[in-house]
Parts: structure tokens; C-alpha cells; sequence
């Protein structure tokens, strides 16, 4: 799911992580907008705020949404970045500082959350912006472009153009090529609509603890990769071993 890049990479790879980090973006959606009134997974409207307050030269309110836009930005540079450097060394564990990076800042959220609102409720819309430019960067470069999880503007753009598509592209080749990338795009959005009603629901009672579920299914994800990596390792070995016999 996350060590595969390239070739190596399969629509069932690019539908396991869509899954689970969509999951993950709706939730974090949810549960942001439920805790400081903001939007944590995408920039889109911090955009119109930003200019808003700009236009009124209200310039201080301003430059918080500006640094929501930022810090966005920012992670999406720091996870390409450790992605990099890391294929560098190993392309297979590329992607693993960046998947536990997320998971302890969306960690700290949960915990110190509640404590951060109330001295500096900006700093945890900064937090949770940062985490979801380091996925939606992340899960951009290991499917070159072809999953994206953290907002559904484009997804919905592309799902019209493909369902349109369906009534012109008759060879078989290209219907199923359709059919593949249309259900990816509602795996994603369905996901994404799960994890906010699984933040969104029980919000009230556990209120941003409900971001452990996050962390969990994060490293749920990456224990799973590193369990079939093993699997695969000793099958290959055994392999050989019945090979050279």
C-alpha cells in the first residue's frame, strides 16, 4: 500500500490507501471544523477568507488565514522532501517518516488539543493543515497524481468528466479503464464521508480524542505493509530454497 511506487504499483495499492486516508482526511475534516469553526483538510476557502479580510484591511485577521494556506503548503514541501531524501536510500521504507510524522501530529491534536484551543485555537488548525499537506502530498507522489484524499472539489470535477465519458468511450479496453478510475474516486468519497461521520458522531462525548482512531488506523496501515513485506521476503526465500534443491 505505501511501499509500492511506479510500476510496481496496482489499482488495488492506489484503492487501499485511498480507503484508509480518505478515512483519515474526512475524519480530521469533521472533527476541525466541530473543535475551531475551520477548514483543516484543503485551502480552497481559506482563499475568499483571506481576501475578504484583506479587502476590509483587516490585514492582522488576514494573515492568520494566510498561514493557514501556508502551513498546508509547507507540508506538502516537508513530506516530498523526507520522500526524496528517503528514495535515496530505500524506496521501500521512502514513505514511512512521512506516514509516522502524521501520525504523531495528529497524536499531539488529540491529546493537547483541547488544552492548545484554549490559548491558541489557530495553532491546532496549523497542526491539522500541516498533517493533511504531508498525506495529500504523500499519496499524490506514490500514485503519480492518481489518488488525492484530503478535499473532494476535483474529485467530483473528474467524476462527472468520467461518468460523461461512459456514453462516448464504447471499446472495452476504455470502459473498464472508466469503470476502475470511477470506482476509485467513489471509494474515495465514500470514505471520506465515513470518516467524518465517524469523527462527526461521537464528537460530542470524546470531543478531539476521537483522533486516536486516526493515529490507530495510520499505523494499522504501515504495520500491515511491513507484515506483508515480511510474508513476501520469506516466501521468495523459500523459494530458492526448493529451487536450488
Amino acid at each position: 500500500m505505501f511501499k509500492h511506487r511506479g510500476k510496481t504499483r496496482t489499482f488495488q495499492h492506489n484503492l487501499a490507501i485511498a480507503s484508509l486516508l480518505s478515512f483519515v482526511a474526512g475524519m480530521v475534516n469533521v472533527v476541525g471544523f466541530l473543535s475551531i469553526q475551520q477548514l483543516t483538510t484543503n485551502v480552497t476557502g481559506h482563499f475568499a477568507f483571506f481576501m475578504e479580510e484583506v479587502l476590509q484591511w483587516k490585514l492582522w485577521a488576514g494573515f492568520a488565514y494566510f498561514l493557514y494556506i501556508l502551513f498546508f503548503l509547507a507540508g506538502s514541501f516537508f513530506s516530498n522532501l523526507l520522500v526524496e531524501a528517503g528514495l535515496r536510500h530505500s524506496e521501500k521504507k521512502a514513505f514511512l517518516r512521512p506516514v509516522l510524522i502524521e501520525a504523531g501530529l495528529l497524536l499531539i491534536a488529540a491529546l493537547a488539543g483541547p488544552r492548545i484551543i484554549e490559548s491558541q485555537p489557530n495553532l491546532l488548525a496549523y497542526i491539522l493543515l500541516f498533517s493533511m499537506g504531508m498525506q495529500n502530498s504523500l499519496v499524490t507522489s506514490l500514485s503519480n497524481a492518481t489518488v488525492r484524499t484530503t478535499h473532494l472539489t476535483g474529485l467530483f470535477t473528474d467524476l462527472g468528466i468520467e461518468l460523461s465519458q461512459l456514453f462516448f468511450y464504447k471499446k472495452e479496453e476504455q470502459q473498464e479503464r472508466l469503470r476502475s478510475s470511477i470506482r476509485l474516486r467513489l471509494t474515495i468519497i465514500g470514505f471520506f464521508f465515513l470518516g467524518g461521520i465517524a469523527g462527526g458522531l461521537p464528537f460530542s462525548r470524546v470531543g478531539l480524542h476521537i483522533l486516536l482512531v486516526a493515529v490507530f488506523l495510520l499505523l494499522a496501515g504501515l504495520l500491515y505493509d511491513a507484515i506483508k513485506l515480511r510474508v513476501l521476503v520469506v516466501q521468495r526465500k523459500m523459494k530458492a530454497v526448493r529451487q536450488s534443491k
